[in-house]
């Protein structure tokens, strides 16, 4: 357990409607996803932090990213326990484990359980739901 505490957004619809670009709102807001190969960092390979374009918060180093071929930026886990939230997500029938911001609650992505070492996971992730700050 972290001794930090996240201090929860909450704003209007019409606020994330303005704060955001509309793929970000479709995909943070709606749980929508953009088409593999396409996003932004998918095949980014530079050092960094990646935040959430919501609310700014760190969810993953570049040095927990791979590439695993999927279309999606994947990392093998996020900066901290708590900056994401697991929820089961049972939408387009199938059963999957999808990944929010802790902070502000938008759709990130799933997490699978086919990632390498050394944690076993794909945290699969939608470009457009971050923003990356370089090192």
């Amino acid at each position: 357990m972290s001794d930090t505490v996240t201090k929860k957004v909450n704003k209007s619809d019409q606020e994330w409607r303005e704060q955001l670009t509309p793929e970000q709102y479709r995909i943070l807001r709606q749980a929508g996803t953009e088409r593999a190969f396409t996003g932004p960092y998918w095949d980014n390979k530079q050092a960094g932090l990646y935040r959430c374009a919501g609310c700014d918060t760190p969810l993953f180093l570049s040095d927990t990213k791979f590439d695993s071929g999927c279309g999606w930026p994947s990392y093998f886990a996020p900066l901290s326990e708590d900056a994401v939230v697991e929820l089961r997500d049972t939408s387009h029938g199938m059963v999957r484990t999808e990944i929010r911001c802790a902070t502000c609650d938008g759709h990130l992505g799933h997490v699978f359980p086919d990632g390498p070492k050394p944690t076993g996971l794909r945290y699969c992730i939608n470009g457009y739901a971050m923003v990356f700050e370089p090192v």
